[in-house]
C-alpha cells in the first residue's frame, strides 16, 4: 500500500525552490484571480508578481491575439498602478480594455519599431518598479530573452506579461520552446452565453494553464472579465458533460 504524501514535506520543498529561483529568497507576493478553481492550482494561490507569465490565443485567436489581450487587460486591470503596454502592431483596442476594468488613464501605451526594441522596453518598464504591470505583444520569445525579462520582473517586483501573437498560423508551434516564463496560458474563443432574447451574451473563453513552475497543468472554461477585471465561473457549467467537453475540443482545435 503505497504511502500518504506528507505536505508539509511538499510545502518545505516548494519553499526552497523558491528561494533557489528568487532575486534573494524574500517571499513573492501574488494576484489571485478570485477564482478557487484556478487559484488553487497556482503556488501561492495566485499570479506570482516579480515574475514573467506567457499568453497567447489558440485556434485563429493566434493571429489576432484580442482573447488573449483582453484576458491579460484584465489580470492588468487588478494590478496597482500604472500599465506600460508595448506593441510593434497599431491595432490595441483601447475601448475594449476598459470594458474589462483596465481604463485608458493607467495605461502607457509604447509602439516599438521592431521586437527587438519592443523587449528592451519591456525590460526597462520592469527595472523601473513603479509600475503595475508591463505587457509585451510579440511573436517570438528566446529563452536568453525571457530570462532578462524575468531577472529584471525579479528586481522591482512588478508583474511581466508577454502577450505571444503571431502573423501565420504556422508560426505558432513556436509557443512550444522552452522559456524562463514562470506560467504559459492558452485562451481560446468559445460560443458566448446564450440569451432569452436576441443579442450576444458575455463571451466565454477556454483558459488553459500550459505550464506552472512547481503546478500543475489544468484548463477552465471561463465567462469573460466583467468591468472590473475578474473571470468567473460560469455558474450553470456541467464540466464533465459531453457538450462541454465537444466546446472545449472544438475551440483547443
Amino acid at each position: 500500500m503505497p504511502r500518504p504524501v506528507d505536505n508539509t514535506v511538499v510545502s518545505e520543498l516548494r519553499e526552497r525552490i523558491q528561494r533557489l529561483e528568487g532575486a534573494s529568497g524574500r517571499g513573492r507576493q501574488v494576484l489571485p484571480f478570485g477564482v478557487t478553481e484556478i487559484d488553487r492550482r497556482l503556488p501561492g494561490g495566485g499570479l506570482v508578481l516579480g515574475s514573467l507569465h506567457e499568453v497567447a490565443g489558440g485556434g485563429n485567436g493566434a493571429i489576432d491575439g484580442a482573447a488573449a489581450a483582453l484576458f491579460c487587460a484584465g489580470i492588468a486591470a487588478r494590478s496597482k498602478g500604472k500599465v506600460l503596454w508595448c506593441v510593434t502592431r497599431p491595432d490595441l483596442f483601447a475601448p475594449a480594455l476598459a470594458q474589462v476594468g483596465l481604463s485608458p488613464s493607467r495605461v502607457i501605451y509604447v509602439e516599438a519599431g521592431d521586437e527587438k526594441a519592443l523587449l528592451s522596453c519591456m525590460e526597462e518598464g520592469l527595472r523601473h518598479g513603479g509600475l503595475g504591470a508591463v505587457v509585451g505583444e510579440l511573436a517570438r520569445l528566446s529563452m536568453t530573452a525571457s530570462r532578462r525579462l524575468q531577472l529584471a520582473a525579479e528586481s522591482s517586483g512588478t508583474l511581466g506579461i508577454a502577450i505571444r501573437r503571431w502573423r501565420r498560423q504556422a508560426e505558432a508551434s513556436d509557443f512550444g520552446q522552452p522559456t524562463a516564463s514562470v506560467t504559459r496560458w492558452r485562451v481560446s474563443v468559445l460560443p458566448s452565453v446564450p440569451l432569452p432574447v436576441p443579442g450576444v451574451g458575455r463571451a466565454r473563453w477556454l483558459v488553459e494553464l500550459i505550464r506552472c513552475r512547481a503546478g500543475e497543468s489544468a484548463d477552465f472554461e471561463v465567462e469573460a472579465p466583467d468591468a472590473k477585471g475578474r473571470i468567473a465561473l460560469p455558474s450553470e457549467l456541467a464540466h464533465g458533460s459531453p457538450e462541454a467537453q465537444a466546446r472545449r475540443r472544438s475551440a483547443a482545435g
